[in-house]
């Protein structure tokens, strides 16, 4: 980040000033910290390739914690006790016949940001409450009340992922154990500590070139960090095959999120980096909810999560039909929540071997195209266009006159003007772009259309 302050610099925001809101010190932070462990903070925060560090944040696991964290919470019985916790709620009382879970009525993302405290147990234990931002694509920002274990718990989950697709991950040496990557105008960085996985570092970074002293640094601090696991969305990610970059690192693992993930964006970083490409599905209020390694359906984890697809009027959809993902979460105490509506749509599918798959999720944008001849077109029907035609990433909007703008990243641009304008029937302009941040800071709008 520049040097640049918030008087100089109109878009700059207070909260990403290095040291804004440190209160604890670094043994509050993490109780089980060792003399190797500090060695590691100070190296990393000191490394004469890091960028500015804006934030500090540690997991708080103390030792009694430790062989939790490991472990994943059960889940024979877990529904019924779930409802038990939920039917206590504030938000609930005065309720009366909510026995099943179909009786429980849908919620949104609107009747947290009215009132989150409602959906906090009464008898939570704050003592071990941490708080996350989620932003949101749509709609106001929250507070989420996080619960130490659980999210400590997260890390190991993803330890787990990767050891389902044959691969190890253990403490190596000094390398990172993990990088989280943003690419964005403004963001928090750090280096931190994960008091489970022998104290070794991980750091979050900003891959933006402004944010870092001289050009050749983030390639520096990448190959001398050798992060065994990297963790971003398909902007930041996409990043990584930047040709500073790509030579840089060689992870384990890649973990995508946040936003859709173009099947030619996921093919060039296998290729790049021979690696699997975790494509997760999940929400900050509910944790991840279903996870891919490849172009079919998403796969419903084995974790305290319930998905159903509902219709406007709060029923489930019929068998195989769109609906809106409505999902009842259970790992973090702090905040269980009962037939959520997350906004996104897809299709419930069963999966060859048992299991339940969720197909043609187009996140919250399902948007609906108006074609020239008078017809409909599901924006599913464009993002198998795009993909086919190499995208990595798009927006596409269309105008109350039907005419259509798409902006993509990588691909054929003739082809995909001449898919999309046989499928549309509406003029059409196509500008292609080189890199998917070039689509825009945080996460672009993949549709919209104002045609009805």
């Amino acid at each position: 980040m520049s040097d640049t302050g918030p008087s100089d610099d109109p878009l700059a925001l207070a909260e990403y000033a290095a040291g804004e809101a440190a209160v604890l010190s670094d043994a509050e932070r993490w109780p089980t910290m060792d003399a190797a462990g500090a060695a590691r903070l100070h190296r990393w925060r000191t490394h004469p390739a890091a960028p500015p560090w804006v934030h500090e944040t540690g997991d708080r696991v103390t030792p009694d914690m430790l062989d939790r964290v490991r472990t994943p919470l059960p889940t024979e019985g877990w529904l019924e006790e779930h409802l038990e916790t939920a039917r206590r709620l504030l938000h609930y009382r005065g309720r009366t016949g909510l026995h099943t879970l179909a009786d429980f009525p849908p919620i949104s993302r609107a009747h947290l940001a009215a009132d989150i405290a409602a959906f906090v147990p009464l008898d939570a234990d704050l003592g071990r409450i941490l708080h996350g931002t989620s932003s949101g694509s749509t709609g106001a920002a929250l507070l989420i009340p996080d619960d130490v274990e659980e999210v400590a718990r997260g890390f190991h989950h993803l330890v787990g992922l990767v050891a389902g697709a044959g691969v190890a991950w253990r403490p190596d040496g000094e390398r990172l154990a993990l990088v989280s990557v943003v690419h964005q105008r403004q963001a928090f960085t750090y280096v931190s500590l994960v008091s489970g996985f022998a104290q070794r570092a991980m750091v979050r970074l900003n891959l933006a070139a402004h944010a870092w002293g001289a050009a050749s640094d983030r390639a520096a601090f990448l190959a001398d960090a050798d992060p065994q696991v990297i963790t971003g969305n398909p902007t930041s990610l996409a990043e990584l095959l930047a040709p500073d970059l790509r030579g840089a690192v060689r992870p384990l693992a890649l973990f995508s999120g946040a936003m859709a993930l173009a099947a030619p964006l996921r093919a060039d970083l296998e290729a790049a980096f021979g690696c699997p490409v975790f494509d997760v599905y999940g929400l900050h209020e509910t944790r991840p909810i279903a996870v891919r390694t490849d172009d079919g359906p998403f796969r419903v984890l084995d974790r305290r999560v319930l998905v159903e697809t509902l219709g406007p009027d709060g029923r489930p959809v019929a068998d195989g039909e769109v609906g809106e993902i409505t999902v009842t979460a259970g790992e973090n105490p702090l905040l269980p929540l009962v037939r959520y509506r997350t906004g996104d749509f897809g299709r419930l599918v069963p999966l060859p071997g048992g299991g339940v798959g969720i197909a043609d999720l187009e996140g919250r944008e399902h948007t609906v195209f108006a074609g020239g001849g008078g017809g409909r077109i599901p924006c599913v029907d464009l993002t198998q266009q795009l993909q086919a035609h190499g995208a990595r990433g798009w927006s596409v909007e269309q105008s109350a006159d039907g005419s259509v703008r798409a902006r993509i990243a990588g691909g054929d641009a003739d082809a995909v003007a001449g898919a999309l304008r046989a499928l549309l029937g509406q003029p059409l302009e196509v500008e292609r772009l080189e890199r998917v941040a070039d689509l825009g800071d945080g996460k672009p709008r993949r549709y919209r259309s104002a045609a009805r």
